[in-house]
């Protein structure tokens, strides 16, 4: 059944608000200690204690156990906030809480239901960062999740003048993120490996590393070692999350270490082309990227190559484009081997695409249907990323307001000419130049 379907017929004869992320689905910062059920909910403090009797706690918070609670009542927990605006738009509108759910057995769905939501729940997916290491300090990112952009903070000084940025992103280095460094007695480190040992290497249908740039960390080549030693004791699938920033030797050297692994995939992260995707993404060289994702597509080691776009106000000009190139990809390599996703960036919320003018916003998402209208008929392309498409062009002509406490529109105007002139200063970059369809726009700011 179609994802629709799905939601309609599975997901809400469960409850209006049942999403299996929060039983079988975790992110964990293991250099922070910190945990969310999915990339959208904000994330929440794993408590120490409970480690040393319990590495399930890990997982299996407090807070997880109250939203489990609640949307076995039929409730929105707060914090899916993401989903909730989704759904808002529309009785068909397929939000991620269906894309998150719909990869687990109808059967694990309901024996969830089933459970007492206070009980420990084995996972079944997992994002694992062992910390925060990358070359790469993007945009739409944080000290929290790069130490380049550490040094950004710690060689400048705090971004100036942002008023409606209530978390305060870009204000200091975010030391609570790398409590522990490499080496270090780390105790949510030592807690994962001991789940993985004993029990996680037998439940998880998949292990996804993260960073950070998890190329760039030592725990995430020991467990790459892991999974070569011991080929045969589990049947999870092996993720890693990579910028692909890679020098060549580097790239050879993860080609030839996971050489034999019975099942790989690798998920990169791009949403635009040439020097708009340089200026959003600061530290990428973009034809290098572009020579890496087609050296990974070319080796057998490789299953499936999964691009994240992380949608905002200055990817949608060459959107398209990018895409054009992904399926000119999936021609060359078959449209298993390339997957995109399209996840509508929330925060800073005065990044979003919806902080752009009305005429803007209505011209990017005209060329978005020109393009969809082209490839409706492209059997290369999946059902869901048709889905993610056109869920991204209801949302530009729908929704009004970005995900924020702070609707208040000036402020978020303020944020983001405040954000890119500081931005242009520390990294060398020119956004007029680089936008000239928003100078004028954003010239007047």
């Amino acid at each position: 059944m179609n994802s629709l379907e799905f939601k309609r017929q599975v997901l809400d004869t469960i409850s209006p608000s049942f999403c299996a992320a929060k039983w079988y689905n975790a992110t964990i910062w293991l250099g922070s200690g910190m945990t969310t059920s999915c990339h959208h909910p904000p994330a929440h403090k794993i408590q120490t204690h409970e480690l040393k009797f319990n590495p399930k706690a890990l997982h299996n918070t407090a807070e997880k156990k109250t939203d489990r609670t609640l949307m076995l009542a039929g409730e929105k927990p707060a914090g899916c906030e993401y989903c909730w605006k989704i759904e808002s738009i529309g009785p068909d509108a397929v939000s991620d809480r269906v894309y998150k759910s719909n990869i687990y057995e109808v059967s694990e769905l309901h024996r969830a239901a089933a459970m007492d939501p206070r009980d420990d729940v084995d996972l079944k997916t997992l994002e694992i960062s062992f910390d925060r290491t990358c070359q790469f300090a993007c945009s739409y990112c944080n000290p929290a999740f790069s130490t380049t952009w550490v040094k950004d903070i710690k060689n400048n000084g705090p971004y100036q003048n942002l008023i409606s940025d209530g978390r305060n992103h870009f204000t200091h280095v975010h030391e609570f993120a790398q409590r522990y460094q490499f080496g270090e007695d780390n105790p949510y480190i030592n807690a994962f490996f001991e789940w993985w040992e004993t029990d996680l290497h037998k439940t998880l249908q998949e292990l996804r590393v993260t960073g950070g740039e998890p190329l760039m960390s030592g725990h995430t080549w020991k467990l790459i070692e892991w999974f070569k030693d011991n080929q045969g004791r589990s049947n999870t699938k092996l993720a890693i999350n990579s910028n692909l920033g890679l020098t060549k030797d580097k790239l050879h050297e993860f080609i030839d270490k996971v050489e034999g692994l019975p099942h790989l995939e690798v998920y990169t992260s791009n949403e635009s082309v040439g020097a708009t995707a340089e200026y959003i993404r600061d530290g990428l060289n973009y034809n290098e990227w572009m020579s890496n994702v087609e050296e990974l597509l070319e080796t057998d080691s490789i299953k499936v190559m999964h691009v994240m776009c992380t949608i905002n106000a200055l990817c949608l000009s060459t959107l398209p484009n990018l895409l054009t190139q992904m399926v000119g990809l999936k021609q060359r390599y078959s449209k298993w081997k390339l997957i995109w996703t399209l996840n509508i960036l929330r925060f800073p919320s005065f990044q979003s695409p919806l902080i752009l003018p009305d005429d803007i916003k209505t011209r990017y998402r005209n060329n978005l249907v020109a393009w969809l209208d082209a490839h409706r008929d492209n059997p290369l392309i999946h059902d869901h990323e048709f889905r993610h498409l056109e869920r991204l062009i209801d949302y530009l002509d729908v929704i009004k307001t970005p995900h924020s406490n702070t609707h208040d529109t000036p402020r978020l105007l303020n944020d983001f000419k405040q954000f890119y002139t500081q931005y242009d200063q520390r990294r060398g970059k020119d956004f007029v130049k680089t936008f000239p369809e928003l100078a004028e726009w954003y010239q007047t700011l």
